[in-house]
C-alpha cells in the first residue's frame, strides 16, 4: 500500500520524497487499515460471547454512541452517534456489546443506510428480538468538505 501511497503523491503535484512527506506512505497505510479493520472482526460472535437467558420484555437502548467510519464512495470520514433499541425475547446481551458491534461495522467502508441495516440484522440474528430500531446520525465529510 505505501508504493500506492507515494504514487498518489506524485500524480497529486508533491513530491513523496520531501521531509514532510518522506513518512506520509506509512502513515497512510497504517491508518487504513485501523480504520478497516472492522473486516476481521465478526458481530455476531461478539454478541454471542455474552448472551444470556433472561425473562425480561422491556425495551433495552444504548443511546450516543459515537462512531467514525469511512464513505465506500470517497473513502472520506463521516462520523456521528447511534441509537439502538431492542426488546428482548428471553435473551440479553452486554450492553458493552451494542457499541463494540457498531465500531466492527463501521470500521468498514461504509454508506450509512448499509451500517444501519447491518447493525440491526445482527442484533436480530443473534438475540432473536421481539423488535429492534437502530437510528444514525451522522455528518458526512464527503457532502461538508466537496
Amino acid at each position: 500500500m505505501k508504493g500506492h501511497v507515494k504514487e498518489l503523491l506524485t500524480e497529486l503535484g508533491e513530491d513523496p520524497n520531501r521531509e514532510g512527506l518522506l513518512k506520509t506512505p506509512e502513515r497512510v497505510s497504517k491508518a487504513l487499515h485501523f480504520l478497516t479493520k472492522g473486516y476481521q472482526e465478526d458481530p455476531l460472535a461478539i454478541l454471542r460471547a455474552a448472551t444470556f437467558r433472561e425473562d425480561y420484555q422491556q425495551m433495552v437502548i444504548v443511546r450516543d454512541i459515537d462512531f467514525y467510519s469511512l464513505c465506500e464512495h470517497h473513502m472520506l470520514p463521516f462520523f456521528g452517534k447511534v441509537h439502538v433499541g431492542y426488546i428482548p425475547n428471553k435473551y440479553i446481551t452486554g450492553l458493552s456489546k451494542i457499541p463494540r458491534i457498531v465500531e466492527v461495522f463501521a470500521r468498514r467502508l461504509q454508506v450509512q443506510e448499509r451500517l444501519t441495516t447491518q447493525i440491526k440484522d445482527c442484533i436480530q440474528q443473534a438475540l432473536s428480538p421481539l423488535g429492534v430500531i437502530v437510528v444514525i446520525e451522522a455528518q458526512h465529510m464527503c457532502m461538508q468538505m466537496r
